[in-house]
């Protein structure tokens, strides 16, 4: 089962053991399309089955034009000549360091610096082991494909470059120049020492029309010390034009032609993001630099696809923009077309009333964090404790509703049963006594389910936030992973139980559905939130030990009430 659902689940049944208790269980009172499989680049690509839905570009090409087996390029008496020895071109900087090859102009390797991977010792990785490296470059020309992921590039410079803090921006250059003709391909990588964002651009001399087709690879490298959970989050994404954001997990992903005009595309993995977008910049996003669409080929690694890139070369030149790191909301959201849903936090429907609460959240958790100079494990239980405190007037107000609904429920089985004939007369009845007692069938509910956006939010927080990878607390080695040892859920369970068992002794008479209830739910929950985030288990577990003073004074109050005669309803 996905875990969103698992905790679609969890909020259900928690509702119920919260809400459900005081309105259906109230107190008793006494009398009351086909592609082959694809090879390593350099390697023969077969044709791929043309798409007469494609929508047609200038010239009568299609956008994602059928791409015949074409020669092997270190094969006697083809037109490319036999590939020297590769040297590795690398570029560092503060934030990552990414290794360039001159066959091909291929990413080997692309670390971001400011990350450990979990799984493994070193920085996190964006380029898949045994992928054969990213950004591989096909040209079609006039229904014949020239592969350059496999032909001898010359860089500029040689031996790439390291940028320092508050250095400015800097070039990397590759060039690839025909043995026997005219034709020559530049491409050319800006980097910024302080930009996750590397500008892509180049020129094709030779040809008047192409249809270039990027290698974005077979998704990201695994980082994570769960693997079988990130794996659940591997997807690769991208954004039409007109029909908007559509993601794909690799795990179902199948060979297919994407038909564009996109304004990007990406690979997700949990925390991390590789994206390709079109134009120089967001501004510079018009119809000649859109993505024409993508071709996605079954790769020979597991659970994994390969997908292309297509992009029209016209007038000799093109541009886009790379995206290679982690998963920061304000991050994203500077790249603009909508980057920032490339992994939108919940399930569609809720995601308008979800996102500003998990801005919120993030903000307070990051100023507490950054000016408390305690850490997030601390920081999550102060948060569970100021929550409690925040909310203290309307959970007192709907206790305070609950005693009074308690008190005048014989005058409300005197009413039903009096005027059970009579609907109009009960109606009238019912609104009488809430007039003259305060009484709300409601009123005690409500309040309760203010604090449940928040729970959802932080669900989504805990699953997808950078802040929260990979960071310690006590025993838990990462406050975004499940708790290794269950302490956390297990002290949840607990606390909800001791919860119902305070509330379910100050009753006069038992309620068996709510001492059903008390014995199964928290076994339940106990099942469902095994695997959840240990800081939504942390922060929930918080929540509940200090919601039990407030439970302790509710038990007083109704014990009190104990043999007390019920208010008498005034009359005309």
């Amino acid at each position: 089962m996905k875990t969103e659902a698992r905790f679609l689940i969890a909020v259900v049944l928690m509702l119920g053991v919260l809400v459900g208790t005081n309105w259906l269980f109230p107190p008793i009172v006494p009398d009351a399309t086909e592609v082959e499989t694809e090879g390593a680049p350099g390697e023969a690509t077969p044709a791929v089955q043309a798409d007469p839905s494609v929508p047609q570009i200038p010239g009568g090409t299609t956008v994602i034009e059928a791409i015949p087996t074409i020669e092997d390029a270190t094969e006697p008496g083809s037109q490319q000549v036999a590939t020297p020895v590769e040297r590795e071109v690398v570029v560092e900087g503060p934030m990552y360091r990414y290794t360039f090859s001159t066959r091909g102009a291929r990413l080997l390797s692309g670390e971001l610096l400011r990350f450990e991977a979990l799984n493994r010792n070193g920085p996190v990785e964006i380029v898949a082991d045994g992928s054969g490296g990213y950004l591989g470059q096909r040209l079609v020309i006039e229904g014949d494909t020239l592969d350059l992921s496999n032909v001898p590039f010359r860089a500029e410079p040689e031996g790439g470059f390291t940028l320092r803090e508050n250095d400015g921006a800097r070039s990397l250059r590759f060039v690839y120049d025909h043995p026997t003709s005219p034709f020559q391909f530049t491409v050319e990588y800006s980097f910024d020492p302080e930009d996750y964002s590397v500008g892509v651009s180049g020129q094709v001399t030779g040809v008047d029309r192409a249809l270039l087709l990027t290698d974005m690879g077979v998704g990201l490298a695994f980082a994570e010390a769960d693997s079988a959970l990130e794996a659940r989050a591997m997807a690769y994404v991208h954004n039409h034009q007109t029909d908007g954001i559509r993601s794909t997990l690799l795990q179902k992903a199948e060979a297919e032609v994407v038909n564009g005009p996109l304004i990007w595309a990406a690979y997700r993995s949990k925390f991390f993001v590789m994206a390709m977008l079109a134009g120089a910049s967001d501004e510079d996003v018009g119809p000649d630099r859109l993505l024409g669409g993508l071709l996605v080929t079954e790769s020979p690694l597991e659970d994994r696809v390969r997908v292309y890139a297509a992009q029209t070369v016209s007038t000799g030149d093109y541009a886009y923009r790379l995206f290679m790191g982690p998963q920061e909301y304000a991050l994203l959201s500077s790249l603009g077309q909508g980057m920032e849903d490339v992994n939108p936090y919940g399930w569609r429907f809720f995601r308008p009333i979800i996102r500003p609460i998990v801005s919120v959240i993030m903000t307070v958790l990051v100023f507490m964090h950054t000016n408390l100079n305690l850490g997030y494990g601390w920081v999550l239980i102060l948060f569970g404790v100021a929550m409690k405190v925040v909310l203290f007037p309307l959970n007192h107000k709907a206790m305070k509703a609950q005693l009074t609904n308690m008190a005048v429920q014989p005058l409300v089985k005197e009413i039903q049963d009096k005027h059970k004939d009579n609907p109009e007369k009960l109606q009238k009845e019912m609104m009488r006594l809430y007039k003259d007692h305060g009484f709300n069938p409601v009123a005690g509910c409500l309040p309760m389910l203010l604090p449940w956006p928040v729970l959802i939010a932080l669900f989504f927080v805990f699953q997808n936030t950078i802040e929260l990878r990979g960071v310690p607390f006590l025993w838990l080695p990462d406050l975004s992973a499940k708790d290794p040892l269950y302490i956390l859920p297990v002290v949840m369970a607990l606390s909800m139980f001791l919860m119902q068992w305070v509330s379910l002794r100050s009753l006069e008479q038992q309620n068996p559905q709510m001492k059903m209830m008390m014995y199964v739910m928290p076994p339940m929950m106990l099942f469902i939130f095994l695997n959840f985030a240990s800081g939504l288990n942390l922060y929930y577990a918080t929540s509940n030990i200090a919601t039990l003073p407030q439970q302790i004074w509710i038990a007083r109050e109704r014990k009190r009430m104990h043999g007390k005669p019920p208010p008498t309803r005034s009359r005309e």
